[in-house]
């Protein structure tokens, strides 16, 4: 019996079983349970053989030819999944062509049909008869089986399009979670939650979904939004650049640093203004714990900004309450302005009552980036001085592109000559960012003036170090319109003193 054992391609085929189940398992050994229960369904067929070739010696011939082609079908059909797995699980992968489940279970099937029937045409079976019965019986099949086919092929369109992929993260119907695998029937979804929802894949073909943090050409990552109101007491731009700057230095875990958080203004709720701030998240795993890390620093970078996060206003109040709030509100915007006035090289030799007395006369005055604050050759009635944000003066030229004379920076004022000499607006001035702006009517400064008649000096230094700016970009004009310079002006002191009744 051995010799005739060892004469067969048995001792072949069980070297070639055991080395290709040794390398899945040395490679793949998440999947050691596939691969053993073949193994085992392989060695099963092996002995059955082996008792069949012990069942000739005995004299039992029919026995063995039975034991001998039923344990030849088992052992084959255990070496065709084998080698199965090892060419659509560890040879194409290496080669760089991975393809997906669905295809390795096709071919495996395919290779199954073919070796049956060649069992069958050596064992003597006209095949004609049966593929033609087979064929009805396949049509009956189908329309019984409408649903079920919907799945498969929906499953084979799926993996072929590559339009979901397992490892992506989809959003459907309510339902987020990782695709873990694409099977015949369905697809495998695991949630944050730790459950595993199966949606049959011809509702995935039907329905829409969406690819969450896939973009071409980019790693993994997706918005989220983190949303907060505040009172519109607080300028909008003086949030968003302190959530920005702020934001995008700090390091928090799983968040992007490319794109930038960001922060936007969304909407008007409830007499609040309603902010999100955007950011990317790279591990969508952790979405709650990101979403709630982000909104600790937010609250802390807002707690030391003095800025509280608003409640929705109702029409019931706690007066005491508000107007205690209301009363802390002003108190921190003067002292702003206090600050702020010191910075300020016009008003710099003031007393502390004369900057108490402008700083309760300013008026707030927010514009947006590509906002007009003053238009060249309109009437002057404020001066204007930056708290926040940059603008751009610019003269305006007739039939030519404006000349840009310089910025403004906070600290720093403008349209100081419409509102001392009585002039119209020699520039137009332009927010260059997001700016915030304190003015000060012609009225207000010439009682200040009244009270201290020697500031009238000062103000004439501070802007005759602009005008021969000014004075170019119009001789340039002039030139270029072939019209003759303005004649000259009388002296700035002069007409400041005589605007305002000093002289």
């Amino acid at each position: 019996m051995l010799t005739r054992f060892w004469g067969s391609e048995l001792p072949y085929v069980i070297v070639i079983a055991l080395a290709l189940t040794v390398a899945l398992l040395r490679t793949r050994p998440g999947e050691r349970s596939s691969y053993q229960n073949t193994l085992w369904l392989f060695l099963i067929g092996v002995l059955g053989q082996a008792a069949g070739l012990g069942a000739v010696k005995l004299g039992f011939d029919s026995a063995a030819r039975v034991f001998d082609v039923f344990f030849r079908i088992v052992w084959t059909i255990a070496l065709i999944r084998m080698v199965g797995f090892a060419l659509f699980r560890l040879v194409l992968p290496k080669l760089g062509k991975p393809l997906p489940r669905i295809i390795e279970d096709l071919a495996i099937i395919a290779v199954y049909t073919a070796y049956g029937l060649s069992q069958m045409r050596h064992a003597g079976v006209d095949l004609t008869g049966i593929l033609a019965t087979s064929a009805i019986i396949t049509a009956v099949l189908a329309f019984a089986m409408q649903d079920t086919l919907g799945n498969v092929l929906g499953g084979l369109a799926i993996q072929f399009d590559n339009s979901v992929r397992v490892g992506d993260w989809i959003q459907m119907d309510g339902l987020a979670g990782r695709v873990i695998d694409i099977r015949w029937r369905s697809a495998a979804i695991e949630t944050r939650d730790w459950e595993t929802v199966v949606i049959p894949n011809s509702q995935l073909m039907k329905n829409r979904f969406i690819i969450l943090g896939r973009r071409e050409g980019a790693p993994l990552q997706w918005r989220r939004g983190i949303r907060f109101m505040i009172d519109p007491a607080v300028p909008p731009a003086r949030v968003i650049a302190l959530v920005d700057e702020e934001m995008r230095e700090i390091m928090i875990a799983n968040v992007a640093r490319a794109p930038a958080p960001s922060c936007v203004l969304v909407d008007f709720v409830y007499g609040n203004l309603l902010y999100e701030l955007r950011y990317f998240l790279t591990d969508l795993q952790e979405d709650l714990f990101t979403d709630s890390a982000v909104r600790v620093h937010l609250f802390a970078s807002l707690q030391r900004a003095g800025i509280r996060v608003a409640e929705e206003q109702r029409t019931a109040h706690a007066v005491a309450k508000d107007e205690a709030h209301a009363e802390n509100v002003r108190q921190r915007e003067l002292q702003r302005r206090l600050i702020m006035l010191k910075q300020v090289d016009l008003l710099a030799s003031l007393s502390e009552e004369e900057r108490n007395f402008v700083a309760g006369r300013l008026e707030y005055a927010p514009f947006a980036r590509g906002d007009i604050i003053t238009k060249q050759g309109s009437i002057a009635h404020w001066l204007y001085i930056i708290a926040f944000g940059e603008a751009e003066v610019r003269y305006e030229q007739p039939g030519r592109a404006p000349r840009v004379l310089g910025t403004v920076r906070p600290g720093q004022f403008f349209g100081e000559m419409g509102l001392l000499a009585g002039e119209a607006r020699n520039a137009t001035v332009m927010a260059k960012t997001d700016v915030e702006c304190y003015r000060l009517d012609r009225a207000s400064f010439q009682a200040l003036l009244l009270a201290r008649p020697e500031l009238a000096n000062e103000v004439s230094r501070v802007i005759s170090a602009r005008k021969p700016e000014l004075e170019s970009a119009r001789a340039e004009a002039a030139e270029a319109m072939a019209n003759p310079p303005a004649p000259a002006q009388p002296a700035l002191l002069e007409r400041i003193q005589k605007f305002f009744g000093l002289k």
